[in-house]
């Protein structure tokens, strides 16, 4: 058991990798493709959708071929799109490899993140999604260091290409180990795939969705506007507030190796509350009206309180909902995840053109007061249920 974890945690960190590469590398290939800047969003669009739509399909998936073959196909088709990356030089074609980049990274996110949550402890789910934290600061950095090294972007790419390639081989010759190990999902699940239309009706279903929803909305929200609030709103010259808005991205990598520690003495209900009480301290400290220093403390605080919610929430599915409906569960949860990754930072980015940056505290305390009734209701789902 001990060798397969170690391959799910390399997985994690390969799950990572290419998250921020596009970030890192569009302001050296939009010139390339001469395009404007913003077209980094469809892109980003694309790729969003086909994890949602391979989200929705991982139940099916996993059910029919087994977890290890959907992770090793999966990270297998995200290898060779982001290979096609590499050797393109036009926007439509990354258009083109988005959709396999997309559809690759749904379908392993969701099936390792079940198969975690019904063999291992919680503390493991921490871990695990930390070491995502340490890929996805990971890809960035060989990316840097590619373009400081005088070659071109496309390396950078290539890089990351081969990393996945091989870890699709070690996927492959580890396939008897999943199998040993899946003994627990074959005898709690049963044949029947539910359909969107049955997973909603299940006591509970739609309130995590919304919860997940928000908690995914607050996390990229925070990722994508905290530099321009601390410079805009605080005064703090932009290299500081670059600096510092990254330090919402530490705090969570940090505060999930922490997390696994403290998840060995709380359940999971009382790790998200805890998460969700630190945002709120976070973000009270950025609307009260203190100094510049404080302001990058409250972001700090927002990244630690957003560290124990995503991998608790997604560890308690198996407990709230049943080990036999999980994967359904987990599915939908990162459907809707994504959803809120991809609307709600742009219509805060609206709110800031068209109204106030300064509001950006006020619009993440509307999502995290959503998002805790959201998670209570569900913890009262499920005790009357019991």
């Amino acid at each position: 058991m001990s060798f397969l974890l170690g391959i799910i945690y390399l997985s994690f960190i390969s799950l990572g990798l290419p998250d921020a590469l596009l970030g890192a590398a569009w302001p050296n290939m939009y010139p390339e493709f001469q395009v404007p800047v913003s077209y980094a969003g469809m892109i980003s669009m694309i790729i969003a959708l086909g994890t949602i739509i391979s989200s929705l399909q991982s139940d099916r998936l996993t059910r029919k071929f087994g977890t290890g073959k959907v992770t090793a196909v999966s990270v297998g088709i995200t290898a060779l799109a982001l290979w096609g990356f590499s050797i393109s030089h036009s926007f439509i074609l990354l258009c083109l490899w988005a959709i396999p980049y997309g559809l690759g990274a749904g379908s392993v996110d969701a099936s390792l993140n079940n198969y975690v949550a019904l063999h291992y402890a919680s503390k493991h789910m921490s871990w695990l999604h930390c070491m995502w934290g340490i890929g996805a600061t990971l890809g960035p950095y060989i990316m840097g260091a590619v373009l400081t090294g005088g070659t071109t972007w496309n390396t950078g790419y290539r890089i990351i290409s081969v990393l996945q390639i091989v870890l699709t081989a070690v996927l492959i010759f580890s396939l008897p180990k999943w199998k040993k190990q899946n003994t627990l999902f074959e005898e709690t699940t049963s044949e029947k795939v539910l359909s969107l239309k049955e997973i909603l009706a299940i006591p509970g279903a739609k309130a995590i969705m919304v919860c997940f929803f928000c908690y995914c909305a607050v996390e990229q929200t925070t990722m994508l506007w905290a530099s321009s609030y601390l410079n805009l709103a605080k005064g703090v010259d932009a290299k500081t507030a670059a600096s510092f808005a990254g330090m919402f991205c530490i705090g969570i990598t940090i505060g999930r190796g922490i997390n696994g520690f403290i998840a060995m003495k709380l359940k999971d209900r009382q790790m998200i509350r805890m998460g969700q009480a630190i945002i709120l301290i976070g973000i009270i400290i950025m609307i009260l009206p203190f100094g510049q220093a404080v302001s990058l403390i409250g972001f700090s605080l927002i990244g630690l309180g957003c560290a124990p919610i995503y991998p608790c929430i997604i560890h308690s599915t198996p407990e709230h909902f049943g080990a036999e409906r999980s994967q359904a569960i987990i599915g939908v949860q990162m459907a809707s995840a994504y959803i809120g990754t991809c609307l709600m930072p742009p219509l805060f980015g609206l709110i800031a053109n068209h109204i106030s940056i300064r509001l950006l505290p006020l619009y993440l305390l509307i999502l995290l007061v959503l998002m805790v009734s959201m998670h209570e209701m569900l913890e009262r789902k499920v005790h009357y249920e019991s």
